[in-house]
């Protein structure tokens, strides 16, 4: 999943999240890391439904389509191969 990291600047955060989805042209799914000051960075995922914080994406996950494919299938673990 593409994962951008924007900082806020005079906006809010979730505005500046906003400005920059529509002007890339992102499409979803996306993870959106928004640095609102030195010490402060938002986490937004950009859905097929609009929007959202990431913790609530986090604590609602079987609301996000999206999400599922991402999950390994029920029983199974995801196992790292390497190729040569």
């Amino acid at each position: 999943m593409p994962q951008y990291s924007i900082e806020s600047g005079e906006d809010k955060p979730v505005t500046a999240a906003r400005k920059f989805i529509q002007a890339e042209g992102i499409l979803p799914p996306a993870l959106l890391l928004v640095k609102r000051n030195e010490h402060t960075t938002d986490r937004y995922f950009w859905a097929e439904k609009g929007l959202f914080g990431a913790q609530y994406v986090e604590e609602n996950h079987f609301l996000f389509p999206s999400l599922r494919v991402l999950e390994p299938p029920t029983g199974q673990e995801l196992v790292a191969v390497a190729s040569r």
